[in-house]
């Protein structure tokens, strides 16, 4: 059997008998020093400890959310109408979709890019919209002609004015204009309570020619913003269309299938939402566009306010302030544009895009657990570049962006429980060892 003496001698930590040993000044105050140092090291690890330390590298994107980015965008323009205000999307793959309504809102604003009603809803205008075939004929003479001394008293003096904003350039004024003349002769004819009117004067701030407008006496004003009140015609542009529309307008009761919207205060277009692009090269354009009106390019101002412009899914406030403490460089570029007005003051005259070239970074922040890797954070940030610039075509506020191949991996590296246990032990062995040969080199 092994006896107790037995396992007595295998002892490491043999003790010295107190008889043999002596307290004295200088090894208490070693001792202070040392239990103080012990304290002071020990916290120093505590807090590495808890400090969480990061990696950062380069790889190719091999993102999880698929093929496929989305853009979220308010944008203002205080000169462009909602009525015409397009949202296109194209990709160097050819995709090229246009006048995007499903994920995007609108709203009328004034030139503070305040919100004037509700939202605006548009009317889809016919691609196809039909024409008379008739011939222009100088005698045929039914509308009168309003300008901008006389409107007011026309919409006073009748309950219901039609009225057809034209440019002489315009193609499609030009056909219009037999088939409003004859028209107007009919409605004249038979009917004294409505007054068709061409009118070629700008002060309705008319974007697309022509414009249909009908005005409705006692509610032509609007008092807020001193704006007139009207409602569109969308439908066909032949003799027999025009004269059955407006027989329904003086119909005691409203037929179906009128073609006819109420119009947004006149004004400029907030417009804001998403679009779902492809991970490729291309562009985000907002401009005016219609299949049935004409522009005129010198008069449209692509001048716009981005309030909010950014890439990949919506990243709450609190989870970005989260990791912004781990990582404070990160979220500085991940809505650049935000604030920004890109305003043409007409310095260049006319027919001015503006341009925004965009490079797009993604960042991810992946954290690391019992060597398993969950992914934190997924922020695409980007740089931005400006420019205003004079085109042939019609004005455009056009985004062109573009996504880097590679991806910036920011991994979260914890301290293992194990380590600090092991610096710990470290530490205390190390003092006790050091005091002693401290305590022999002072005698």
């Amino acid at each position: 059997m092994i006896t107790l003496s037995k396992i007595k001698s295998v002892d490491f930590y043999r003790k010295i008998p107190r008889d043999l040993t002596e307290a004295s000044v200088l090894g208490a105050w070693l001792s202070i020093v040392a239990a103080v140092s012990m304290i002071f090291l020990f916290g120093m690890e505590l807090n590495n400890y808890f400090t969480v330390s990061t990696s950062t590298s380069i790889i190719v994107d091999n993102s999880s959310d698929g093929d496929f980015l989305r853009i979220d965008f308010n944008i203002s323009f205080p000169a462009l109408s909602c009525e015409f205000a397009s949202v296109d999307v194209s990709d160097v793959l050819g995709t090229n979709r246009l006048n995007i309504t499903k994920t995007i809102r609108k709203f009328s604003i004034d030139p503070d890019l305040r919100r004037m009603g509700a939202e605006y809803n548009s009317q889809p205008v016919p691609n196809f919209i039909q024409h008379g075939e008739e011939v222009e004929d100088e005698s045929i003479v039914g509308s009168e002609t309003l300008t901008g001394d006389n409107f007011d008293k026309f919409s006073h003096e009748h309950p219901i004015l039609v009225v057809n904003f034209y440019a002489p350039w315009c193609y499609w004024s030009i056909r219009l204009r037999p088939s409003w003349e004859k028209a107007a002769k009919i409605i004249r004819d038979r009917s004294e309570y409505t007054s068709f009117s061409p009118h070629g004067i700008n002060v309705h701030h008319i974007q697309g020619y022509p414009s249909i407008r009908i005005f409705r006496k006692g509610s032509d004003l609007r008092e807020d913003h001193g704006l007139h009140s009207h409602e569109y015609y969308y439908g066909d542009r032949d003799t027999d269309a025009l004269v059955k529309a407006m027989e329904e307008l003086v119909s005691p009761v409203p037929l179906k299938n009128q073609k006819l919207a109420l119009a947004p205060l006149t004004g400029g277009c907030r417009i804001e939402g998403y679009v779902r692009v492809k991970k490729i090269p291309g562009n985000l354009v907002i401009s005016a566009r219609s299949g049935a009106h004409s522009f005129d390019s010198s008069l449209m101002n692509m001048s716009h306010v981005i309030t909010h412009l950014s890439f990949g899914k919506t990243i709450s406030p609190q989870v970005l302030s989260d990791v912004k403490r781990l990582i404070p460089y990160l979220g500085r570029s991940h809505d650049k544009l935000n604030g920004r007005s890109f305003i043409n003051h007409r310095d260049l005259n006319a027919n001015v895009t503006i341009e925004h070239y965009l490079q797009v970074v993604k960042t991810e922040v992946v954290t690391r657990i019992y060597s398993r890797e969950s992914s934190l954070l997924e922020d695409y940030e980007y740089t931005a570049h400006s420019s205003l610039s004079q085109s042939v075509d019609i004005p455009v506020a056009k985004f062109h962006f573009e996504l880097s191949p590679m991806q910036v991996l920011i991994i979260e590296n914890p301290k293992s429980f194990s380590h600090f246990l092991t610096n710990l032990c470290a530490i205390i062995g190390g003092v006790f060892t050091v005091s002693p040969l401290l305590l022999c080199l002072g005698v």
